[in-house]
């Protein structure tokens, strides 16, 4: 998969406050750019936890759950888009379907 962008991720984790996501976040970057997905299922092969919320999003706990991180995804083109990264109480702000 192609990522866009990863600077959305950088600039999450290299805030001090939440500078404890870095390796989780890398971590999830590097699995992604090896997969090939084609649609939801095959992605809750490979994260269980992971939540299809529907307008082509998916949201994935990270670093134990503590933080959330949103994409949409163009199972056709291999894209990936970053929409989110923040805490618990910044995702209960949002729409999960529209960001």
């Amino acid at each position: 998969m192609r990522i866009i962008s990863k600077k959305h991720l950088k600039e999450f984790y290299e805030n001090p406050l939440y500078f404890d996501s870095k390796n989780s976040l890398e971590s999830w970057h590097k699995e992604v750019l090896k997969t090939n997905w084609k649609n939801p299922n095959e992605i809750k092969e490979q994260y269980k936890s992971a939540s299809i919320v529907g307008n082509n999003r998916v949201v994935f706990n990270i670093h134990g759950n503590k933080y959330r991180l949103i994409i949409a995804i163009n199972y056709p083109a291999q894209i990936v888009f970053i929409r989110f990264v923040g805490t618990h109480k910044q995702y209960d702000d949002i729409d999960a379907k529209e960001v």
